[in-house]
């Protein structure tokens, strides 16, 4: 590995780790309610859906989904239905009534590590987007004669740290909203916008070409 490509990579994904995304607003809204280690297990949740994609990129599998049109729907519609029905739970619970302690069937409310972490690595794992765009993206920094899984592990990981350092600054930063998210108010409106930014990437998965 050259340190021009490191960097030059460094810099693409630095950039494209600090672009508001549903990542950042699942991490701040999981924060501000005052769950810390749910926060930390959504973010080690998304890591760990970056290093399984950046892996089998540098395996060469992930070259499927642009190569098979089934793959690829199959994965996308995965995504879609996954990401649908979370982000309307959020917005159908704060209309019942249940507000920010309800949380998806499948999970407890609670400040808990694993649920975070399911939710996050879900989260990650069935947007194809990923998948085309590490494999659109990684093989351009790996130098010709590097090894190429090797390489692409370690690029990977500077992604992957990135991408921690950042959470880490979204964690604290919506930790000094905690107070004002003790209102059930500030409550439901959190998770109506969380859910509508989660459900609106759903429909833009759906509504997107390859």
């Amino acid at each position: 590995m050259t340190l021009s490509a490191t960097l030059s990579f460094a810099a693409v994904v630095g950039l494209l780790t600090l672009t508001p995304g549903m990542d950042t607003a699942l991490i701040l809204r999981t924060a501000a309610l005052g769950e810390p280690r749910r926060a930390w297990g959504v973010v080690a949740g998304i890591q760990t859906g970056t290093l399984i994609w950046g892996a089998l990129t540098s395996a060469g599998v992930t070259a499927l989904l642009t190569a098979s049109h089934l793959a690829y729907e199959i994965l996308r519609w995965a995504g879609v239905c996954y990401l649908t029905w979370m982000g309307l739970t959020m917005l159908w619970s704060t209309f019942r009534g249940r507000g920010a302690a309800a949380d998806l069937p499948v999970e407890k409310a609670g400040n808990t590590f694993l649920p975070g972490w399911r939710r996050g690595t879900l989260t990650n794992l069935l947007n194809p987007k990923v998948g085309v765009f590490y494999v659109a993206l990684l093989p351009q920094f790996i130098p010709a004669g590097a090894p190429v899984f090797a390489a692409g592990l370690l690029l990977t990981s500077i992604h992957i740290g990135l991408g921690t350092a950042w959470s880490a600054v979204l964690v604290l930063l919506a930790r000094r909203l905690r107070r004002a998210m003790q209102r059930p108010r500030a409550r439901r409106l959190l998770d109506r916008i969380t859910g509508t930014v989660i459900a609106g990437f759903g429909v833009r998965l759906a509504l997107s070409d390859r």
